[in-house]
């Protein structure tokens, strides 16, 4: 029997060579001839990838290789040209995966068996990559308490994206690109892992290595205490850089803080506001007008019989003054009354002095 093959003759194709977590795609097989036998193996990474379905063959499943075998039982009347298998990059897929799918076959004949071919085994190869829409990176650095100056006021420095793409030495970069005048200074403090402060004007964040981001729902909170020597804006650029990448720019921002004095040396806070309707003139004649005050206040307190007792008692309820005030000294009615019990004791007194003598 005449054996034949041309490898050349079989081409293999996929339907998209990006795929996005949760998407198909197909593995096509061109064969370049009729063929009524075959048995094609297709090897997957089944780390990346779920077997979905199989078209042109019985199709077998190991969970790393999917086994497609035909075998024309019509005699040579419904030869293939091709088949095909078809692939589901599993929904969890946070990172950019490069991948392959592998093919190769044995117990090849032509349309009625009457030629056999080689076995293909030298793996053809279809590269594809699994990777999700990447989101830009966003940083945020925000504040909740007024910015003032010579304290450490809280801040958060936050990165976040809801898929980001995978870095593994990324280093964040901090500069001052304005301030109130040369001589300010400006502190960015944060403490890292080992329990040691780093400047991150001085040093950055990160180390010499940097540090690993991306993945999905990524949300990166860098606590900073800020420490501003003069009042003014300052504008702060915040910048992450991929170390493996020559320093390549993954994001990138500007964020403007107004700082202010401490509410102890703000001295609109130290004025004393008079009260409405309070003028110096107006000071000058209640304080002109006070001696006469009192003196009209004293002769009516000794008209009345309060004397001091009563004018005490006026400056202790300033607050609420009734419409009439109450009487408070002896009414005439008392003093006839005392002075009739005087009497009555002193008669009393003399009657019995009186019975005695005699």
């Amino acid at each position: 029997m005449l054996l034949q093959y041309h490898f050349g003759s079989v081409t293999v194709d996929v339907t998209k060579e990006k795929v996005l977590p949760g998407e198909e795609v197909t593995v096509n097989i061109n064969f370049g001839t009729d063929l009524g036998a075959y048995t094609f193996d297709v090897a997957y990474d089944n780390s990346i990838f779920e077997y979905v379905s199989a078209e042109g063959g019985t199709p077998n499943d190991n969970g790393t290789r999917v086994r497609v075998t035909y075998y024309d039982t019509a005699g040579g009347l419904n030869p293939r040209s091709n088949m095909s298998v078809t692939f589901k990059a599993k929904d969890d897929i946070t990172s950019t995966n490069p991948t392959d799918f592998s093919v190769t076959a044995e117990g090849l004949a032509n349309n009625d068996a009457s030629q056999e071919y080689d076995d293909i085994t030298i793996p053809i190869k279809k590269d594809v990559t699994v990777e999700p829409n990447y989101i830009d990176y966003s940083i945020e650095f925000k504040h909740s308490e007024k910015l003032v100056i010579d304290e450490q006021n809280a801040m958060e420095l936050i990165t976040k994206s809801s898929m980001g793409k995978n870095y593994d030495h990324v280093k964040m970069q901090v500069e001052v690109t304005q301030k109130p005048s040369d001589s300010a200074t400006v502190q960015l403090l944060a403490i890292e892992r080992t329990r040691a402060q780093v400047d991150l004007i001085q040093d950055g964040w990160g180390g010499p290595d940097g540090y690993e981001l991306g993945g999905k729902d990524v949300e990166q909170i860098l606590d900073v205490q800020g420490v501003f020597s003069e009042v003014g804006k300052y504008v702060i650029k915040i910048s992450l850089l991929d170390k493996d990448s020559s320093d390549a720019v993954i994001a990138t921002k500007e964020f403007t803080f107004n700082v202010e004095k401490t509410d102890s040396g703000d001295t609109d806070n130290d004025e004393t506001t008079p009260p409405d309707g309070n003028t110096d003139d107006g000071n000058q004649e209640n304080n002109n007008g006070g001696q006469s005050g009192n003196e009209n206040n004293n002769g009516n307190n000794e008209q009345n019989g309060n004397g001091d007792q009563n004018n005490n008692q006026g400056e202790q309820n300033v607050e609420e003054v009734p419409e009439k005030l109450p009487q408070t000294g002896m009414t005439k009615y008392v003093y006839i009354i005392t002075a009739i019990a005087i009497l009555g004791a002193i008669y009393i007194t003399l009657k019995n002095e009186k019975a005695k003598r005699k």
